[in-house]
């Protein structure tokens, strides 16, 4: 089936932890080095000066915020693979059900693809230029897919899949494990 152009959407949340953990990385190598000039320059004496101690403290902090968020984006990044898993298992059961009905209504290359294309939400406009074909095209091709279909619409149409895949088992699931027999005991009377 032919498929539109992706756009792939960069996560807003990723890329700003990303970003502000680079921006402490540069906060902490300036306070090292900092700390090490002033040790540098005036020897550990600086250690009783009173403004190291801050300085030392504040690049600590800095640091264990640093390990926290690097652990928070990190899971995050988990999440997301978990959770694009769980789309592409979903999207495999509906290619599944959606091919079975496109074989069993015998629809066309064509009306495949419109069929496809209206399940997942495309307007007739937008199917027109993935197609590069004319509106009046899809249509047609729409009015046959619901006619073999035996539906009166994109709503119907959608909704047939949708109660196919509810009323399917999960990819995922396991079969419920039966509890193990009981061995029959010999009772003294």
């Amino acid at each position: 089936m032919t498929q539109p152009p992706a756009t792939p959407k960069p996560d807003r949340r990723q890329i700003g932890l990303t970003a502000l953990i680079l921006f402490q990385c540069a906060c902490v190598l300036f306070f090292v080095a900092d700390v090490i000039e002033d040790v540098r320059i005036a020897g550990w004496d600086t250690l009783h000066d009173g403004h190291i101690l801050p300085e030392i403290g504040a690049t600590l902090g800095i640091i264990l915020g640093i390990a926290f968020e690097i652990r928070y984006l990190m899971r995050l990044l988990r999440k997301q693979a978990h959770l694009e898993r769980q789309m592409s298992v979903a999207a495999g059961a509906l290619n599944e059900v959606m091919e079975g009905y496109f074989r069993e209504w015998k629809l066309t290359p064509s009306e495949q693809d419109i069929a496809a294309f209206t399940i997942k939400g495309y307007a007739i406009a937008e199917i027109a230029v993935f197609r590069g074909s004319a509106e009046a095209t899809v249509k047609t091709h729409l009015n046959a897919i619901y006619r073999k279909a035996g539906v009166s619409g994109r709503g119907q149409l959608v909704s047939l899949l949708i109660e196919d895949l509810l009323r399917a088992p999960l990819m995922g699931e396991k079969p419920p494990i039966p509890a193990p027999a009981r061995e029959p005991t010999a009772e003294a009377g």
